[in-house]
């Protein structure tokens, strides 16, 4: 069980009240993860990219921090495996993650960048096959896997040698490439035998990330004068660093305390429905139908690989008896995702 769960399957609350916190945390978690799209598109024409994730994480990390430290507890790193959590995360989930979303989505739209992102649920169980000796793909699993990756062609189209084709190729590439670095990096944190909590561990790797993604923007020659004092890209720092980051990690990680991995990982394909609507009414954005037509093709392929656990979840849902040893924990958390 992953120590961001705190509880077992059994032990997670129920009852009427417990299913509508359940649901506001599904709903806060779906927004501002999904409103961080519109956010970063909206600030991109302000700021340049590596230094705006930066940025971001200046801020959610500097809120998380004080917040897990006022709850009091386990709220630092405490052994080594906990430092490699951290390190872990701070690098592939939040740092190389956010560099090349932030950079790809200069060329993208918000949904089809929302869309593209989940691919990690996808994508993820191709690591754990190389990485994890206990984990195995089977046929159908595969098939799924597959479907994740004609979902993206799908996506990026056969105008793609055109001029403005190469540079949604080069969008899909980039926020494709934050997708692989999210699923690596929720691998790779499985390997730690971590005893921190998932906030924390949380708090800490933003604060790791932040450095690594400023010390890039230095490297690529990004500056604060490269950064246009405007009203929009103040409101989208402070957007994205705020509710989309320092209210999306709580309401995500309490989500995961009282429904499960699986049941938080939906959220992968609520995110693209908030990112898509409300990029088409602040930014006025249209939808590609062949975005719509991947997106749900990236989702039969996602409801293939985890259909045990779909199944799982489903027969909780309606009171039926499931078999005591089954283990929904195995899906680790990824963040941040948007």
């Amino acid at each position: 069980m992953s120590a961001a769960s705190g509880r077992t399957v059994n032990e997670r609350e129920s009852g009427p009240e417990s299913g509508r916190r359940t649901l506001l945390l599904f709903v806060v978690a779906s927004v501002t993860f999904g409103t961080a799209f519109v956010g970063i598109k909206a600030g991109l024409g302000d700021l340049p990219p590596l230094l705006f994730a930066a940025l971001r994480y200046d801020i959610g990390a500097a809120v998380l921090l004080a917040y897990v430290y006022s709850r009091g507890g386990y709220w630092r790193p405490h052994t080594r495996n906990d430092l490699l959590a951290v390190v872990i995360a701070g690098f592939f989930l939040s740092g190389l993650n956010a560099a090349l979303l932030f950079s790809g989505q200069r060329y993208l739209t918000t949904g089809t960048a929302a869309v593209i992102f989940s691919l990690v649920p996808v994508l993820a169980p191709l690591f754990a096959l190389a990485l994890l000796p206990e984990e195995r793909v089977d046929f159908v699993g595969m098939v799924g896997i597959l479907l994740g990756l004609v979902g993206v062609a799908v996506i990026v189209g056969v105008d793609s040698l055109s001029a403005t084709g190469g540079r949604t190729a080069l969008g899909v590439a980039l926020v494709g490439g934050a997708a692989v670095a999210a699923a690596l990096g929720s691998v790779l944190l499985r390997r730690t035998d971590r005893s921190i909590p998932g906030l924390g561990m949380t708090a800490w790797a933003l604060v790791l990330a932040a450095g690594v993604v400023h010390i890039l923007s230095l490297l690529v020659g990004e500056s604060p004068g490269d950064v246009t004092p405007t009203l929009r890209a103040l409101v989208a720092v402070l957007w994205v660093g705020l509710p989309a980051t320092a209210l999306a990690f709580p309401a995500y990680y309490g989500l995961i305390d009282r429904a499960g991995p699986v049941r938080a990982n939906l959220i992968s394909y609520s995110v693209p429905l908030v990112a898509t609507g409300v990029g088409a009414v602040v930014l006025g954005e249209t939808v590609p139908v062949r975005t719509a037509l991947g997106f749900a093709v990236i989702v039969v392929g996602f409801a293939l690989v985890e259909r045990r656990n779909l199944r799982y979840e489903f027969r909780r849902l309606r009171g039926v008896p499931v078999p005591p040893d089954h283990d929904d924990e195995h899906i680790c958390e990824s963040a941040p995702r948007g």
